[in-house]
C-alpha cells in the first residue's frame, strides 16, 4: 500500500553489552525504508569495527569542537568516553521520509526527546543483569574495572527505562528484531501520519 508517512525518529538504548548493535543490524535486513544514524565517539574501535560504518572515531578536540560549534544533535559521556550523534544527516533523512535509528546511551536520548518530543524512545534490555554480565564478560574487550564501571552505569540506566515509549527484552536477537520492527510499523500507522486517508468533504 503506498503511504506518505512522514520519517520516524526512532531511539534505542540499553546498556553496554544489551545487543542493541546486533539487534539492530537485523533490523536492518527486515526493512528497507530504514536508514541508520553513524555516531561519532572518542572510545578506540573494538574488533570488527569499522570508521564510517560502526562509529565514527574522533579525537577528544574532534569530538568537542563538533559538540561546540553545534553539529551534534545529542552527545553524552558514557564509561569515560564520548558519544554523539551527528545532526545534518539525521535531519537530511527524515526530510527524505526514512526513518531514523538512532543507537545512543540513556542521557542522549533524553536531549533527543527533549529537542524532538516526537522521536519514540526504545530501551533494548537483555533478560536479567545476570545475563548483561555474561555477555559483557564474553566479549573479551573490556577490564574488569571497565565492567564492574559498565554494569554500575546499567543499573541507573534501568531506573530510567520507564521514560522510553517501548522496551524490548533481547534474549534472542531475531525476535527482539522483530518486536522493533512492529514498533515502527505501529509508529507509522498512526492518525496524523495517515490523516490523508481518513479526511472526508464537509
Amino acid at each position: 500500500m503506498g503511504t506518505k508517512s512522514k520519517g520516524k525518529l526512532v531511539v534505542v538504548s540499553g546498556p553496554s553489552g544489551a545487543g542493541k548493535s546486533t539487534v539492530i543490524g537485523h533490523l536492518l535486513k527486515r526493512r528497507n525504508d530504514i536508514s541508520f544514524s553513524v555516531s561519532a565517539t572518542t572510545r578506540a574501535p573494538r574488533p570488527g569495527e569499522t570508521e564510517g560504518e560502526s562509529y565514527f572515531f574522533l579525537s577528544r578536540g574532534e569530538f568537542d569542537a563538533l559538540a561546540s560549534g553545534g553539529a551534534l544533535l545529542e552527545h553524552a559521556e558514557y564509561a569515560r568516553s564520548f558519544y554523539g550523534t551527528p545532526k545534518a544527516p539525521v535531519a537530511e533523512k527524515l526530510r527524505q521520509g526514512r526513518t531514523v535509528i538512532l543507537d545512543i546511551e540513556v542521557q542522549g536520548a533524553a536531549q533527543v526527546k527533549a529537542a524532538m518530543p516526537e522521536a519514540v524512545l526504545v530501551f533494548l534490555t537483555p533478560p536479567s543483569i545476570e545475563e548483561l554480565e555474561r555477555r559483557l564478560r564474553g566479549r573479551g574487550t573490556d577490564t574488569e574495572e571497565k565492567i564492574c564501571l559498565r554494569l554500575e552505569t546499567a543499573r541507573r540506566e534501568y531506573r530510567l527505562a520507564p521514560r522510553y515509549d517501548y522496551v524490548v527484552i533481547n534474549d534472542i536477537a531475531e525476535e527482539a528484531a522483530a518486536e522493533l520492527d512492529a514498533i515502527i510499523t505501529a509508529e507509522k500507522c498512526r492518525p496524523a501520519d495517515r490523516i490523508e486517508f481518513i479526511t472526508v468533504e464537509e
